[in-house]
Parts: structure tokens; C-alpha cells; sequence
């Protein structure tokens, strides 16, 4: 659970220096804007790698079981599970959808462990899951104080075409994860 937890300060913590301009502009002054990116890059791979060998390791210690959610709730995540992939890809890719969502990451963050919440009651899924609700949260709340400060620039208005691409990229990624993947790469078969 150790690493579970290092990976998600280390992680969250990183992804706190973006929310701070002052700190972001000081750090990027003394490495440099692509030694400041490559290094939040590895902090930010490193952190991702503790938080998946700290989970598995966690799941497979069998975690204490902090409440036991009915099984219906997994038919629920499945169903808010479909919009967070073509979110994901809205993101980049140029969209009305990103425009009218305008952080469609952080909502498909926020769904993703929202929804993970609903389906596993057990220590290690609720420090998982929810510390990045928390972290997509405040990410939220940050992006639109400096989106409306000015120093993030508003996404570029998008096409029919690019929402188009992102919801059938989207959906197809979410099949895959339905069918297979979600088993191959988690462990943990959706059906």
C-alpha cells in the first residue's frame, strides 16, 4: 500500500506545480522550458509506475474492505464509463466537443473515478480512485482560474469532423476496454 500511496503523492504532488504560476515560472526559468517538461515527464511516468505496481501489489495483499458495493453498481460504471474515452480524445483532437467541455481530461478524470468508486469499496481503489477525483478536482478549479487569468490559452474552435473522430476513436478505445483490454492490462475482466 506504501507504494500505492508514494505514487499518488509523487503524481498528485507533481501535478500541483502547474497549479501554482509562480513556482511553474520560477522552475521553468532555471531549467529551461524543455529540461522543466522532461523532468515533469519522468516525475510524472515514475509516479504512474509506483501507483500501478503499489495497486496490484495492494490487490493482490487483499486490501481491507471499507464498504461492499451491490453488484448492479458495476452495470452503472460500465454505463459512465462511455463518455470518458471520447472525452480523452476530444482532448486532442480538434473538436467543438473540447470547446463546449473546455477541461475534457479533468471531467474524464473526474467520471472515470467517480465511477470506479461506485463498483470498489476497498482501501487501495478508494486511495486510487479517490485521490484522482481529488486531483482532477482542484485541477478543475486551477485550470479555470488560469484560463481566466490568461495563462492557458482557450482550446481552438473545432468541427463536426474532429467530434466525429473523437467519439468513434472514443468508442472504439471503449470497446476494446469492455472486450479485452481493461483485462490484459488491469487484470480485472469488465465481463
Amino acid at each position: 500500500m506504501s507504494l500505492l500511496v508514494a505514487g499518488l503523492l509523487l503524481f498528485v504532488g507533481l501535478h500541483l506545480i502547474p497549479m501554482l504560476p509562480g513556482l511553474r515560472t520560477r522552475l521553468s526559468g532555471r531549467l529551461g522550458l524543455v529540461g522543466y517538461r522532461g523532468l515533469f515527464s519522468v516525475v510524472a511516468a515514475t509516479g504512474l509506475v509506483l501507483i500501478a505496481w503499489g495497486y496490484a501489489s495492494a490487490r493482490d495483499a487483499g486490501p481491507p474492505i471499507l464498504y461492499d458495493p451491490p453488484v448492479w453498481m458495476r452495470h452503472i460504471t460500465i454505463l459512465l464509463m462511455l463518455p470518458v474515452f471520447p472525452l480523452l480524445v476530444s482532448a486532442y483532437v480538434p473538436s467543438r466537443i473540447r470547446r463546449i467541455v473546455k477541461h475534457p481530461i479533468q471531467v474524464a478524470i473526474k467520471t472515470w473515478a467517480f465511477a470506479h468508486l461506485l463498483a470498489n469499496g476497498d482501501l487501495a481503489s478508494v486511495l486510487l480512485f479517490g485521490g484522482f477525483l481529488a486531483f482532477a478536482v482542484g485541477d478543475m478549479i486551477s485550470m479555470k482560474k488560469r484560463v481566466a487569468a490568461g495563462l492557458v490559452a482557450a482550446p481552438a474552435p473545432g468541427s463536426a469532423g474532429g467530434d466525429l473522430a473523437a467519439i468513434a476513436l472514443g468508442l472504439l478505445l471503449y470497446a476494446a476496454f469492455v472486450w479485452k483490454l481493461h483485462g490484459w492490462i488491469i487484470g480485472v475482466p469488465v465481463m
